[in-house]
């Protein structure tokens, strides 16, 4: 039995946001959070090789940064018990599973609606936004980002083959101000994550000189 004193146990997840609208369209938790998250940085910098006098130290705009994440998915303890596990029972994960492929795919309306319009002749079909997707990694990590790989492993299937475990890789891009500006859910998302950034860094305690073995800088 769990103690009442028991920090309640975050689970990782994506949410699915309208980007004109901002409402919530869909929270897709993972059923597992995973053992491991890489993250990896690509600065933006100035002093490119015979630039200016003192342009190696700027900094030109917030830094491309990839997640990598893998998760794992297991429809067992579901299928124990099946009275009030219905769905588990007729379909395993595959409901699961097709909620994170759809993120990679415009939405039926939206193919529709092109290929009406290129049917009328419209030279240009400019394809409506896609659902903006954050990251939610604890209460202080809210990343908005573009999925940018999905791998789908299936290990095990039920007499319907239907899969019943199985792991995801997901490879992500943070969203910046330089990939949304600063207005709109979206940008406001992105300064949000970056003021977060800086509060966070501000608790880091810092160390001494003496601790490096130096007393004071030339």
């Amino acid at each position: 039995m769990t103690s009442p004193l028991s920090p309640r146990l975050l689970r990782a997840g994506l949410v699915v946001i309208d980007p004109d609208s901002g409402r919530t369209r869909r929270v897709i938790t993972l059923q597992y959070n995973p053992d491991a998250l890489t993250r990896g940085f690509q600065l933006k910098t100035g002093g490119a090789e015979g630039g200016a006098k003192g342009e190696a130290l700027r900094i030109t705009g917030p830094p491309v940064q990839t997640l990598t994440l893998e998760a794992e998915l297991d429809a067992a303890d579901q299928l124990a018990e099946p009275r009030s596990n219905a769905d588990a029972v007729e379909l395993g994960l595959t409901a699961q599973l097709a909620a994170l492929e759809s993120l990679a795919y415009p939405s039926l309306t939206a193919v529709q609606d092109a290929a009406a319009l290129l049917a009328a002749g419209t030279l240009e079909v400019v394809p409506p936004p896609a659902p903006l997707v954050l990251l939610a990694f604890g209460r202080r990590r809210l990343w908005p980002v573009r999925i940018t790989e999905l791998t789908i492993t299936e290990e095990a299937f039920d007499p319907m083959l239907n899969p019943i475990r199985a792991k995801i890789r997901l490879g992500l891009r943070v969203l910046t101000v330089n990939d949304v500006g600063t207005a709109g859910r979206a940008g406001g998302l992105a300064m949000a994550a970056h003021q977060q950034l800086e509060q966070l860094a501000g608790r880091a305690r810092g160390g001494r000189l003496t601790d490096l073995g130096i007393d004071r800088l030339p």
